[in-house]
């Protein structure tokens, strides 16, 4: 009998998806790690890869179909030797919850969709293949997952297989963390709240004046669910100042002519991305997450950065950004971003972060205060560096000046915590030697 093909689950919170496209059809021959279909997530368009050799017997779920359930049967695998055309069996009951609940420990790591939806949930239980040789259980993954695991230094044994019959695939490596990595689960108080769906927002009266309606995409469900979320659980407080860029301006043009002969251009970005995230080290009360009864106080500080894409807003991560030194740094934010417009970011690319940063002032805004990606505690919102009258050694001067603003997660950190990150944030910019120490 034909082997059926179900809906992965490619990122830790993903509950359905749209299959954007099939890259085989009926009668095509598959080989494991063959590419089989696109599918778009809440987050990005991603590969679908085979995971055994086969014949495609049937397509059960055409091309552009939306809202597909995590465990659907969207295609149906023969076999060598197998009938083609043996009935399939019922092809939408989605899979049990343990396929459903794919690495929840890790539901933290996403900035962006919705936490896990029990608390209860923590570390995912390993997949339960047959007992192999020596009183060993037996893992069974597809030869291109054991090479990404083994690279990744991921152990198997810690990841829940959503092949068929548990088999480990290439999107379960990819979604979970190394051995020893840390671990942030998703706040018990905010994974409850996520279980009760957001209320349905009131449709717009029609005054009769032309328009054209546009359906919303994942991306955009996924920000207007988690945007609703924070506002609603998440009681921020906002602190405002204003730094002064002249001395981090100047430096920057200095690396910049010191670093040109590699291809390397530091912008103002990765400099404020350093600033935060040695901040946040300097000031450890302030590097935290609310968890319900706990509060997570974390040893490094990753830095969400929020990122325009086409499909929306996203926000890839820059892991300890406080060690990378600031070209490092550079660098790795021009492939994430290249990767995040092209919608191929991967989930552990976007997942996670202890703070988030999020920058306007390209478009001229002066100030704004920006929402908390749950569950972390806090973000800094960027304002435009522009010449302003300003005090310095106790004379009126010109200078460069922008206005910082961090938002603040008031369960987890004290309005005197938070202005301690920002004077430590301040410090750094307007001596930024420090930055490159």
């Amino acid at each position: 009998m034909p082997t059926p093909i179900k809906m992965p689950a490619l990122s830790p919170t993903m509950e359905e998806g749209t299959l954007a496209r099939w890259l085989v059809k009926e009668g095509d021959t598959v080989s494991a790690g063959d590419v089989m279909a696109e599918i778009e997530t809440d987050k990005a368009t991603m590969e679908f890869e085979a995971v055994d050799e086969g014949t495609i017997a049937k397509i059960e779920v055409p091309e552009g179909t939306e809202g597909v359930k995590v465990g659907t049967v969207i295609a149906m695998l023969a076999g060598e030797g197998e009938d083609a055309s043996a009935p399939a069996p019922e092809a939408a009951k989605p899979s049990p919850p343990q396929e459903k609940e794919l690495d929840e420990g890790n539901a933290a790591r996403s900035p962006t969709p919705a936490p896990a939806p029990s608390p209860s949930v923590g570390k995912p239980a390993p997949a339960s293949p047959p007992s192999g040789g020596e009183g060993k259980a037996r893992i069974i993954a597809s030869p291109l997952a054991r090479r990404i695991a083994e690279q990744n230094g991921v152990d198997l044994a810690s990841v829940q297989g959503t092949g068929p019959n548990g088999r480990i695939v290439r999107a379960d490596v990819e979604g979970a963390k190394p051995a020893g990595a840390l671990t942030a689960p998703a706040p018990a108080a905010q994974a409850s709240a996520a279980s009760t769906p957001a209320p349905a927002a009131t449709p717009a009266p029609d005054f009769g004046i032309p328009f054209e309606a546009e359906k919303l995409n994942n991306v955009r469900k996924t920000i207007a669910r988690r945007l609703v979320e924070a506002k609603q659980t998440v009681p921020h407080f906002y602190l405002t100042m204003d730094v002064r860029l002249d001395a981090l301006l100047k430096l920057r043009a200095e690396l910049n002519a010191a670093l040109e002969p590699q291809g390397v251009k530091l912008s103002v970005n990765d400099m404020l991305i350093k600033a935060l995230a040695k901040a946040l080290l300097l000031t450890p009360k302030a590097n935290v997450s609310f968890a319900g009864d706990e509060l997570r106080k974390y040893s490094r500080a990753d830095i969400s950065v929020a990122v325009a894409a086409p499909s929306g807003l996203i926000t890839p991560i820059v892991i300890d950004a406080g060690s990378k030194s600031i070209s490092a740094i550079a660098a790795e934010m021009k492939g994430l971003v290249d990767k995040a417009r092209e919608g191929k970011l991967q989930p552990h690319e976007y997942q996670g972060g202890t703070a988030s940063l999020s920058n306007l002032g390209m478009y001229g805004i002066k100030q704004f205060d920006a929402v908390i990606n749950p569950p972390q505690g806090m973000i800094m919102a960027i304002g435009a560096g522009e010449k302003r009258p300003y005090v310095v050694d106790d004379a009126l001067a010109i200078a460069t000046v922008m206005s910082a603003t961090g938002s603040f997660d008031h369960r987890a950190i004290d309005g005197a915590d938070g202005a301690e990150l920002m004077s430590a944030f301040k410090a750094l910019v307007e001596a930024p030697l420090g930055l490159v120490a």
